[in-house]
């Protein structure tokens, strides 16, 4: 790899079916200079996060190999689960990983639309956006997959700054309806956090995502709005049920994990929770984390902070937060900086 590190996380609109995620994981390996870093597939969002790494124009390609093979592999008309999307690959950031990398994001970003061209609507967004207005993935995302032809051709929409596609040939067709669109982008690195909560029907999970979240709660009487700021910075959160484990979730962007850590986030989530007679059940990361974050993490729950190796450290981050849970979690290969060194063999 060169000098010049970066990552890509598509998120792509398929958790279930395992030979779908190998191929188009596959098309991303099969390019010269790429590294993959994780897969994550959830069967509930029906949603998996796919991280890979190297050089700029490697990584370019490998982000453009998992779209096209999404768009071959993946029907959206068939497509349903728990989390917000507008396409088969829903969203495909760019993160810098050295520094001053973040302007090779922006540039990887615009020449992927060029590989792409007009094939599949696309909007630039985070860093690389082209106005202010398209800077959120949220904002572009409302109304999902299923609004997307009646917002292109002229039907309701909130926003016309944001209603058309930064790319796209004007012509709704069979890729159009088969993939959806994609909001490709720059950002630094988020962490995906989600917070487990012991209940089935997301009551108090719901409550706890409308507090935490930068956000807040949208206030509503008598024909009149107020919004209501959240108790975290930097974070989107909602609350959503995982019937495969039997529990709900927090599912929560921290977007600037150093300002709100993960334990930040998890001890807000389990204090508002408790109070409305639920228990947190451990927590999850999708995708990766730096290894800042989970030292910091270690940090609150070690009782001798100061004498602890880093390795102790991030032990303490995972029995803390609970991060075994639901699955074994590996920091060889969840860290970003000991996945890059490889510490835990080539990922499969």
């Amino acid at each position: 790899m060169n000098n010049v590190l970066i990552e890509c996380v598509p998120n792509i609109s398929e958790g279930r079916d395992l030979d779908i995620i190998n191929s188009i994981v596959d098309s991303a390996r099969e390019i010269e200079g790429v590294k993959v870093l994780g897969c994550e597939p959830d069967s509930d969002y029906n949603r998996t996060v796919i991280t890979i790494a190297g050089d700029p124009v490697s990584v370019t390609k490998g982000a453009h190999a998992i779209i096209i093979k999404s768009l071959e592999l993946i029907d959206m008309r068939r497509h349903s689960g728990n989390h917000p999307r507008m396409g088969a690959v829903d969203v495909c950031p760019f993160v810098p990983l050295t520094a001053d990398s973040m302007s090779h994001c922006i540039q990887s970003a615009k020449d992927l639309s060029e590989l792409i061209g007009e094939k599949i609507p696309h909007f630039f967004y985070g860093e690389a956006a082209s106005s202010e207005e398209r800077t959120s993935l949220s904002s572009l995302r409302k109304m999902e997959y299923e609004g997307l032809e009646s917002r292109f051709n002229g039907g309701e929409w909130i926003n016309e700054d944001t209603r058309m596609p930064d790319r796209w040939s004007g012509i709704w067709g069979e890729n159009e309806s088969r993939f959806g669109a994609v909001a490709i982008g720059a950002r630094n690195i988020l962490v995906a956090y989600n917070v487990n909560v012991n209940e089935t029907d997301a009551k108090a999970s719901k409550i706890a995502g409308s507090i935490v979240r930068t956000s807040g709660r949208l206030i509503k009487k008598d024909g009149k709005k107020m919004r209501i700021k959240g108790l975290l910075n930097h974070v989107q959160g909602m609350g959503v049920p995982l019937p495969s484990s039997s529990i709900s979730q927090v599912s929560m962007n921290l977007q600037n994990v150093s300002e709100t850590s993960m334990h930040k986030a998890y001890e807000a989530v389990k204090s508002i929770v408790n109070d409305h007679g639920a228990e947190t059940c451990g927590s999850e990361l999708v995708g990766l984390v730096p290894l800042s974050a989970m030292l910091d993490s270690g940090k609150w729950f070690c009782p001798d902070p100061d004498n602890a190796s880093e390795e102790e450290l991030v032990q303490c981050a995972i029995e803390g937060l609970g991060l075994d849970y639901l699955r074994k979690f590996n920091p060889n290969v969840s860290i970003i900086e000991w996945a890059i060194e490889n510490r835990g063999g080539n990922y499969e």
